[in-house]
């Protein structure tokens, strides 16, 4: 469980806007870090110690405890907006400029202020929470007094420390030991690079030949270790024990190394620490998240400014018409605070409650259950996606390998016809079994099944041998593990290996009758369809690398002493290997169109003299210093040559429930998809066309790994000359390529329609997710599962966390959190484009809502001569924005312009958003001359229609205004829900009850009686009926896109 909590991020300058983790006693421990260097650590002696190493802590907090307040003011008031209603609220503490009572200014801000705090500190103390869970998982620690229990938090570099199977790895090991025969573990890696794949690690020779795990702490011996660095796939050591005679030496690997993050699969090891705290590997490919601001809360505080802009120029032309006059200084001041209702505090309030009110919807919205909103604050991102980043292994796919394809040239096998498979596999050994090798008088119908009958077992016998998987056995409740261990039982038996494909094929031949049942370091055992065990003695072993594309084995038969050498690889290098063929690339270009991973098996028979001189100079090729790995590599060539082709496989990786309906309907919607993944080439290539996020008709340019500036020009060039062609790339070329040719090589890789990257590091991830910010300036969503996507979720605009089988490290992590991939597509257009469309509507309405009071006070002090004196006082500016208008405006937040199933059945809506319609210059100008106009004529009115007393003004003007107010927000709503009805009539009541109080400002016998009725109704009338009949006449003959689907 505690193997999915987020690690800790490097801290590293980031953009302006980032956050810096941990707080003054980070800093303090952090004071004086040198550069970090190579390290000589003594086994079990961490006292031993050259430097001073960081703690073993994972610490995910923004804040700490003194920089929490601090913290999160300066993260409010860092913005124009927030900082302006300080300012206005502070300034009332001066009596020359205070117009009303302190609380109509400080009780908005108080509010605005509490919410934000709590909401950050509840994110605080869960972060906290995980972080404490994870620092306090206690493992079992080596030292002269024995066995001791110690916090993860506490571990040290060189500690000797116990990590039992499924327990995750606390910090960088060295492998020592291991309590499997076979001498080696499997680890499981997906939290740290993304690939399920179980890794097959070796310890230490020496000490693993050690008799017990105590007598570690006797040797005198030592780890030479390379300085801390990022990269998880390559390690340089060497291994010294200074008490043997003579001293032994042994070359460190990856092979040797248990980095943090990852899981023991197999066994109980012993390892000593290398690396702890922001050292480790996995901590240094994770980067600083940024504090994330939505782009409509930036947008809106652009039109704060403009506001702001206009507050500062009917102030200066007030002062101005009064010929600055007397103070004037002190009266530019008087009229700022005297309209600055223009820029309404209560639009931050209620655009904090409506994210609140979109996150509660997402949460209950049966059809996306279990999606958790993690972060509030942008839900309008969901509605402006341009481009979604995704991951692969977990996200798009189950990461379930099933065999579906076996393929002889001359016939092949599918899912359905896989008994016939079967049938001559036990054809064959019934055969072997009963009849004497030479039977003669046999038809020819015969002949023919028994040579297709050998054709399908050598195929078989192949593929069950030519693979790096082990069969283990563990204890089911009935059998103890030694008794299935020694009987093979089948209950009891799980295949480890370092890939899912490998153990597909393995199971598939188990299905067929060919069963892996026992396998170490130098035999494989397989079982026949009659119960007769089959052993082959391993001579040589070829694993597969990224470079080679292929893995090869040499046995030797016990039973006849036939020796042959068995390859499978990827068929773009296993064509030139085996003999010529007229079908093979033509079938692989079928398979690989129906979305199967593909791998070409082929033998070769070796004579004992043959097998003899490879031996020879394949050990003299090992033991060379210089250009080791060439020679290698010749005289393994000298074997791949003419090799028989026995038959081609396809597996298939599972894709989710509806990727492919997502995938469309995201296209359709004008979203860009890139797929950024760790796995190989072939496999996302694979993916990509069988999720159709690459389509049938469209070609694809796999990018030629490059690895310099030259290459890159030519490639990038060839590439130029392609139009409409998805892109798949590795990481290593893409990092040559942003390297030289940056600028160039985004611009064409944003034209794509799609793009693939493989191979790529989690920090390329998010560098990726960096650059299309930087060059489009569009928005992005990063979508992953895995602890190698949380970098790509945190840098991008909006992060999806998807709960899958590597944990929860990314959906913790994330801003949105789904189980399915599927409920991306309702996550984007429903929630996201409804929460985007009712914020732009209601900032706009506040805004509206503001400026109508202020056009109101800017027209009555032009006519009493330029005073700066208020035109309601006290309760009456408050209960305007508040319980007067407060609920029916806020209840924009459930308007909705198209039915949910509309939105999904039409994501064409959605690319409208993406142009930023519905908050605009344009939008936000129309607004501005609706207030101006209907708070003109609401006060030009009041003055023109009242006749003896200045409180009949206030009546009929404010009455007015409340009721123009309710009008809009029935024109504005495009489909009503019983609570606005609610909202609207609770307002009016309110007002209405409320006057009884307001005799200070109100004439309260003057409302009841019919001239006050009349007046009020023209006036409202004369403000909103205009508005009514533009909306008709532009929904008659301009309707929106959206209405033509509603109709």
């Amino acid at each position: 469980m505690t193997d999915n909590i987020p690690l800790q991020p490097v801290r590293q300058k980031k953009r302006m806007d980032s956050k810096h983790r941990g707080g003054c006693c980070e800093c303090l421990r952090c004071c004086g870090r040198r550069d970090p260097r190579p390290r000589s650590v003594w086994l079990g002696h961490p006292e031993k110690r050259e430097q001073r190493y960081p703690r073993n802590v994972i610490n995910n907090q923004k804040y700490n405890f003194f920089t929490f307040l601090p913290g999160v003011l300066f993260n409010q008031f860092k913005y124009f907006f927030n900082l302006y209603f300080l300012l206005l609220a502070c300034s009332q503490f001066v009596v020359e400029m205070r117009l009303g009572a302190l609380y109509t200014y400080w009780v908005p801000l108080g509010f605005v202020l509490a919410v934000t705090v709590i909401r950050e500190a509840a994110e605080e103390i869960r972060c906290y929470m995980r972080d404490k869970e994870v620092n306090s998982q206690i493992y079992s620690k080596l030292t002269a007094r024995g066995t001791v229990k110690v916090k993860s938090s506490n571990i040290q570099v060189g500690d000797l420390i116990i990590v039992e199977k499924n327990q995750r790895v606390p910090a960088d090991m060295i492998f020592l030991r291991t309590s499997e025969k076979n001498g080696s573990c499997f680890l499981r890696t997906d939290q740290l690079d993304g690939e399920t794949d179980w890794k097959l690690r070796l310890p230490v020779t020496c000490t693993q030949r050690l008799p017990t795990a105590s007598d570690l702490l006797q040797i005198r011996s030592y780890v030479y270790a390379e300085e801390p660095n990022i990269d998880i796939h390559n390690f340089v050591g060497t291994f010294t024990r200074e008490d043997g005679d003579p001293p032994v030496n042994e070359s460190l690997s990856i092979e040797n190394t248990l980095w943090a993050s990852t899981v023991i699969a197999s066994g109980t090891v012993v390892g000593v620490v290398l690396y702890t705290g922001r050292e480790l590997r996995s901590v240094m490919n994770t980067s600083n998240p940024r504090s994330k601001i939505g782009l409509f809360d930036l947008e809106v505080n652009c039109l704060t400014k403009i506001l702001f802009g206009a507050l500062v120029v009917v102030s200066l032309v007030m002062v101005a018409l009064q010929h600055f006059a007397g103070r004037w200084y002190l009266q530019i001041i008087r009229f700022l605070l005297l309209f600055s209702n223009i820029i309404p505090i209560s639009l931050r309030v209620n655009l904090d409650m409506g994210k609140i009110v979109y996150s509660w919807v997402i949460r209950r919205d049966s059809k996306i259950p279990g999606t958790v909103v993690r972060s509030s604050t942008i839900p309008e991102q969901l509605g402006r996606i341009s481009y979604l980043l995704t991951d692969k292994t977990g996200t798009l796919t189950q990461n379930e390998m099933v065999f579906k394809r076996l393929h002889l040239g001359t016939v092949a096998y599918g899912l359905d016809s896989m008994d016939e498979v079967q049938s001559h596999i036990f054809s064959i050994y019934t055969q072997q079994a009963q009849e004497p090798p030479a039977a003669k008088g046999l038809s020819l119908a015969t002949k023919v099944r028994r040579s297709m009958s050998s054709r399908v077992h050598e195929a078989v016998k192949a593929i069950a041998l030519c693979h790096n998987v082990t069969p283990v056995y563990e204890s089911n409740g009935v059998t103890d593990q030694a008794e299935a261990e020694r009987h093979y039982e089948d209950s009891c038996r799980v295949y480890q290996a370092s890939s899912p494909d490998e153990v597909a094929l393995v199971q598939w031949t188990e299905s067929v009758g060919l069963t892996l049942v026992g396998r170490d370091q130098s035999s494989v055992q397989l079982r026949s369809p009659g119960g007769h065990i089959l052993t082959f003695t391993i001579l040589q072993i070829f694993p597969f690398t990224y470079e080679s594309k292929r893995m090869g084995i040499i046995v030797r038969d016990e039973s006849t002493g036939e020796i042959t050498f068995y390859m499978k690889g990827a068929d773009v290098v296993m064509a030139g290997i085996v003999q010529y063929n007229d079908w093979l690339e033509e079938e692989c270009g079928n398979m690989a169109r129906e979305g199967l991973r593909v791998l070409v098996v082929a033998k070769k028979s070796l004579t004992e003299e043959q097998y003899q001189d490879f031996e020879a100079r394949y050990v003299q090729a090992k033991l060379s210093v210089h250009d080791r790995s060439l020679k290698v590599a010749t005289v393994i060539e000298s074997l791949e040559m003419e090799m028989e082709l026995l038959c081609l496989t396809g597996v298939e990786d599972q894709l989710q429930a509806d990727v492919r309906p997502t995938l469309e309907t995201l296209r359709n919607a004008g979203i860009k998809v890139w797929m950024l993944t760790g796995d190989k080439l072939e496999t996302a290539t694979c993916t990509a066309k069988n999720a159709h996020l690459v389509t049938r008709t469209q070609d694809i340019h796999i990018f030629r790994l490059v690895t310099n500036r030259g290459e890159a020009h030519l490639e990038l060039n060839a590439f130029r000359r392609k139009h409409d062609c998805a892109l798949v790339i590795s990481g290593d070329s893409l990092e040559v390529c942003l390297k030289y040719y940056e600028y160039e090589f985004m611009e064409l890789a944003c034209q794509c329609p799609a793009v693939v990257c493989c191979r790529c590091a989690p920090t390329q991830k998010a560098q990726i997710v960096r650059l299309l910010q930087e060059r489009t300036g569009k928005l992005t969503c990063a979508v992953g599962d895995g602890g190698n996507d949380v970098s790509m979720i945190q840098e991008a605009d909006c992060g999806v966390g998807v709960e899958g089988k590597e944990g929860k490290q990314a959906s913790l992590a994330a801003d949105f959190s789904i189980t399915q991939f599927k409920h991306l597509g309702r996550l984007l257009m429903v929630h996201g484009r409804n929460s985007y469309k009712r914020s732009a509507a209601l900032s706009q309405f506040v805004i509206h809502r503001s400026l109508c009071i202020s056009t109101m006070q800017a027209v009555f002090s032009s006519v009493f001569y330029f005073a700066s004196v208020p035109l309601y006082q006290g309760f009456l500016i408050i209960g305007y924005s508040t319980i007067y208008t407060m609920f029916p405006v806020f209840s924009l937040v459930l308007d909705k312009d198209v039915k949910s199933e509309v939105a999904m059945l039409y994501p064409e809506l959605y690319k409208d958003l993406l142009k930023g319609r519905p908050l605009s210059y344009k939008t936000f100008l129309i607004w501005v001359l609706i207030s101006i106009y209907q708070g003109s004529i609401i006060m030009y009115g009041a003055l023109l229609l009242f006749e003896s007393e200045f409180v009949h003004i206030v009546a009929i003007s404010f009455t007015s205004l409340i009721l123009t107010e309710l009008l809009m927000v029935a024109l504005t709503i495009q489909t009503w829900h019983w609570l606005m009805i609610v909202a609207e009539l609770l307002s009016l009541s309110c007002y209405i009850a409320s006057l009884v109080f307001l005799h200070e400002f109100i004439d309260v016998y003057f409302i009841a009686t019919l001239s006050f009725l009349w007046k009020v109704t023209v006036i409202t009338l004369v403000s909103c009926l205009p508005l009514y009949v533009l909306k008709y006449l532009r929904r008659r003959f301009s309707p929106p896109s959206y209405s033509k689907l509603t109709s």
